[in-house]
């Protein structure tokens, strides 16, 4: 039976570790890796907007010497026909060796796994999981920090619909030492569901703040987020929401001189481009990484060896 990474908990902290460590090995040697996956067929199956993460699976692929096929909204599948998911990844599979699927719907690719004869890569589902951008979160914070364990982090915007954030959450709860902190508007706090989960069930210690400023200086890691509108059923609650926190030069002045500023992105207007020229902005290396770590995802469900 194929193995799917549904979850980012699909992984053990060990196989993590070696993912990232494959990773790191790309990027130090990539020729090694460029024909690894000759013949081999990836399926892009996006039925939600994305351009990171699809692009980076597309790239991926072909860094190792695969190719790729699938659609990037779900209107270009038989999807708006009203196929359902199931019948579309079983008959996928029947073409690809390996499928990263976003759906807007929680839960849908882990549906959509019980119909698949090949590895499903859960790239997105609604406000629920998007375990890739974790490991891409992770490989940067180890890339930036050296570690994985005994750093403050704080997690800033939207955490209530933010899957990056409720993934990495849950992730990071595995590692020691890891303070959290988590800034967002009252309406908009991280779900009791993934506390009492990730945080409290480990015996866990967390504070909840409304105000960055005040708890800026103490943070090794600042994971900064977007309000996102296509999750709100009401217009105007966005719009009171969507610049509670932005993130500019003059925030950062107290901040520590090694923070490290990430970000899933898009961002909209939470952090301030000027930010961009600061050493301490990590978001762009973020990006690029995301690539990486899907290159070595790839191959650990393809079985073959690095």
């Amino acid at each position: 039976m194929s193995r799917n990474v549904i979850d980012v908990t699909d992984l053990t902290v060990e196989e993590i570790g070696e993912l990232i460590a494959v990773a790191e090995d790309i990027l130090a040697h990539p020729a090694k890796y460029q024909d690894l996956c000759k013949h081999k067929q990836l399926a892009t199956l996006f039925f939600e907007p994305s351009t990171r993460t699809r692009l980076s699976f597309e790239s991926a692929m072909l860094s190792l010497g695969g190719s790729v096929l699938g659609f990037s909204e779900a209107n270009s599948s038989s999807a708006a026909k009203g196929e359902t998911v199931g019948d579309t990844v079983r008959t996928v599979s029947c073409y690809a060796d390996i499928i990263a699927m976003r759906h807007p719907k929680e839960g849908a690719p882990y549906a959509a796994a019980q119909f698949s004869e090949v590895p499903i890569i859960n790239a997105g589902d609604g406000g629920h999981n998007h375990p890739t951008q974790t490991l891409t979160d992770l490989l940067t914070i180890h890339r930036e920090k050296g570690r994985l364990s005994n750093f403050t982090i704080g997690f800033c915007g939207d955490l209530k619909f933010g899957r990056t954030v409720h993934s990495l959450v849950n992730a990071l709860s595995r590692y020691e030492n890891i303070r959290y902190i988590l800034i967002s508007p009252e309406e908009l706090k991280l779900p009791r569901y993934v506390k009492e989960e990730s945080l409290k069930k480990r015996g866990i210690s967390y504070t909840q703040t409304t105000d960055l400023d005040s708890v800026i200086p103490e943070l090794d890691v600042l994971y900064m987020t977007r309000v996102q509108r296509e999750r709100f059923f009401n217009e105007e609650d966005y719009l009171r929401l969507k610049d509670s926190y932005v993130l500019t030069p003059e925030k950062l002045v107290h901040a520590k001189p090694d923070l490290s500023i990430l970000h899933p992105l898009p961002r909209v207007n939470e952090i301030a481009v000027a930010v961009d020229r600061d050493p301490r902005a990590a978001y762009w290396k973020q990006v690029k990484n995301g690539k990486f770590i899907r290159m070595a995802l790839i191959l650990k469900l393809l079985n073959i060896p690095a």
